[in-house]
């Protein structure tokens, strides 16, 4: 899966593009101001970055005009993981940060958001109107009482009141929290009862693959199981009248009010975010202005080179990390592009229609819809003027060879590929895009500056050009402050820091390459371990799902009581085809002559569907656990599930085996 160090690259910018990056320009002014590496390019700059942590936050801090209300005494009051503490003393707010475009004269009547529904008629909110809304709406949730470190619950499709009441609830030092329409109560009430939230807003219902799905029943639920609630606001996506004791979207937001950001301490918390909670309630990750701010701004302005002159769309829902930080898009004076709808209506050529639409330069989507974009044999490239876009980013899961290949064929042979790579618990990537380097086929770029990210084995010595655990050994800003309802931060510690102590192992197997990129082998909780060879599930789906006839597949080991190994492949069928012995013995082949032949499986089982979580990662540990015995109930959260009747499957496999 990995390129040879002296294979050509898939792709490589030319010079005018490496000298007019953000990147580049701040590389140059950091060696002036702060000792950055005038020479050597990215990988000298990186080196720097985690070498001299201190110096590279404040110079981040400095190039991107981060406004201090209050100074700070100094960068890092305290290194140690977890619990570094960042910018003490300090105060600012993240939201007034996001609004400073509209205070341009030249952009205020630029579009800040481009909202496209399903109709794909577009809906532009300029920047004097977004901040105009958002100082309305923060006005008020003041005149409800709410105070900095309530939460503020939202139960919101991507659409621009989403970001209005976010930026509103940061405005007054509220802690945001969100989950998306498709989530059913339970799954809802798993994440909000646990922040005992004080405001819900929530639509009525949504739009999705062409039809309306009413959610009031939902909403009343919620109402009835949050007695926190001191207010509920309603948005009528579907047009229906505000239930009883629901305040109305458009009062609260019609005011001509201008906002009053609350200056809070840089660790002041932003917002929860969830992990998927596949085995149990949802972890309520907490992330903090500051940290958030400046990861951020690192991530969007320097890694996806993002400016004023962009448009930002990013595929997601307000349940996936994504959202946030396609909004953080704001801080650059990007334009959003936020499109609510699902990602193949009426046709899988869905996303490419609206990039081509809102004239995207960066557009962002999963390796899922990559690959199955291939599969169907579209050509975005051919069928779209799809001329603006710089970049296609993609995340989720590792991006395969095959997609690396196919969007350079099929949507631009200039084209940058970021294949990224990070998590919800840092809302932000590891490693991913850097648009001064190379793009190797299978690879991501580089790690990101900032992150001393390494592959470590089980003793904990670095490794090259092998696989090995994800770790970072030195702080992020964006790394949470805290688990909500984790007092003695236990479950914190456990969840990152429990095989190497002070250093943050995320649960990822990776390569770290001889020129420096890294390649993402999947999930080290569910590796495929035979004989002692390790192999990343992903790598068994990226050459299983190349033949035409598997639409998803999942890949199971487990360890037997007698000291075996047993190692299924369930398979999900396109249609039409059949699992005989040939496409039996042609999977086999597959993965023994591209993988390994330890790891061929040892059944191909048909199986109705692939579970995921809500967020449309494939579910491979609590399979396990079903078929290794354990009950449902307990092997799964049934809440974090998209089909929780595929799991049945597995269940009755389990026992039949037993």
């Amino acid at each position: 899966m990995t390129a040879a160090a002296n294979e050509a690259p898939l792709w490589q910018p030319g010079p005018d593009r490496i000298a007019a990056a953000a990147v580049t320009r701040f590389q140059n002014w950091a060696a002036e101001r702060y000792g950055a590496p005038a020479d050597g390019g990215y990988p000298a700059l990186h080196r720097w970055s985690v070498d001299e942590l201190d110096t590279f936050w404040q110079a981040v801090a400095d190039w991107f005009d981060v406004r201090f209300s209050t100074p700070y005494e100094s960068v890092i009051g305290d290194r140690t993981m977890p619990g570094a503490q960042w910018f003490p003393g300090s105060t600012l707010n993240y939201a007034e940060h996001a609004l400073r475009t509209a205070q341009d004269p030249l952009r205020a009547d630029a579009p800040a958001l481009l909202h496209v529904d399903e109709s794909h008629t577009q809906f532009p909110i300029s920047w004097s109107e977004l901040r105009r809304r958002v100082g309305s709406l923060a006005a008020e949730l003041r005149a409800l009482g709410v105070t900095p470190g309530d939460r503020v619950s939202a139960y919101l499709p991507n659409i621009p009141q989403a970001v209005v009441a976010f930026l509103a609830t940061a405005a007054v030092g509220g802690v945001w929290t969100s989950c998306a329409p498709d989530f059913g109560a339970r799954s809802v009430l798993d994440r909000f009862q646990q922040v005992e939230p004080v405001v819900l807003f929530a639509v009525d219902g949504y739009r999705y693959g062409g039809k309306e799905h009413d959610r009031a029943e939902t909403v009343a639920e919620l109402r009835r199981e949050l007695p926190t609630l001191r207010a509920v606001v309603h948005i009528p996506l579907l047009g229906t009248e505000a239930p009883e004791g629901a305040l109305e979207w458009s009062a609260l937001t019609s005011a001509d009010t201008e906002p009053v950001f609350e200056q809070v301490p840089f660790d002041h918390p932003l917002w929860v975010l969830y992990s998927s909670g596949t085995t149990g309630l949802p972890k309520a990750i907490v992330q903090s202005q500051g940290g958030i701010l400046l990861e951020h701004f690192k991530q969007l302005g320097l890694h996806c080179d993002l400016g004023p002159d962009d448009r930002f769309f990013w595929y997601t829902s307000t349940g996936w990390m994504m959202w946030n930080f396609l909004v953080s898009g704001l801080l650059t004076g990007t334009t959003l592009v936020l499109y609510d709808g699902s990602p193949g209506y009426p046709d899988i050529s869905a996303q490419w229609r609206v990039a081509e639409q809102t004239g995207a330069t960066l557009f962002g989507t999963s390796a899922a819809y990559v690959m199955a974009c291939r599969k169907a044999g579209i050509h975005p490239g051919r069928d779209f003027d799809l001329s603006r876009i710089q970049c296609v980013a993609t995340t989720g899961s590792p991006l395969p060879p095959d997609g690396f290949r196919w969007l350079h064929d099929e949507v631009a042979d200039n084209l940058w590929i970021a294949s990224v790579s990070g998590g919800t618990d840092v809302c932000s990537c590891f490693a991913g895009a850097v648009p001064t380097l190379p793009v190797h086929i299978g690879e991501l770029q580089a790690p990101c500056l900032g992150t001393d990210l390494q592959s470590w084995d089980p003793a904990g010595k670095p490794l090259i050009g092998e696989v090995g655990e994800l770790v970072v050994t030195a702080p992020l800003p964006s790394m949470p402050i805290h688990f909500w309802n984790d007092p003695d931060g236990s479950r914190y510690n456990d969840s990152y820091f429990d095989m190497y102590p002070g250093v943050w192992r995320h649960g990822d197997w990776i390569t770290i390459t001889e020129h420096g990129s890294v390649v993402i082998h999947g999930r080290s909780d569910s590796t495929l371990n035979r004989q002692g060879v390790r192999m990343g599930s992903a790598d068994i789906y990226e050459a299983v799902e190349r033949l035409p006839e598997i639409r998803e597949s999942l890949v199971i080991g487990i360890e037997e009581p007698d000291g075996g190994y047993w190692m299924p492949l369930f398979v999900h069928l396109s249609d039409g085809a059949s699992l005989d012995d040939d496409l039996r013995n042609s999977i086999k082949q597959t993965i023994r002559e591209n993988l390994s032949p330890r790891h061929v499986p040892d059944e191909v089982i048909e199986v109705p569907g692939i579970p995921h979580t809500l967020t449309g990662k494939r579910i491979e540990v609590p399979v396990k656990r079903l078929l290794q015995g354990t009950a449902l109930a307990k092997a799964v959260n049934p809440g974090s599930i998209d089909n929780l009747e595929l799991l049945h499957f597995y269940e009755d496999l389990a026992r039949k085996r037993a």
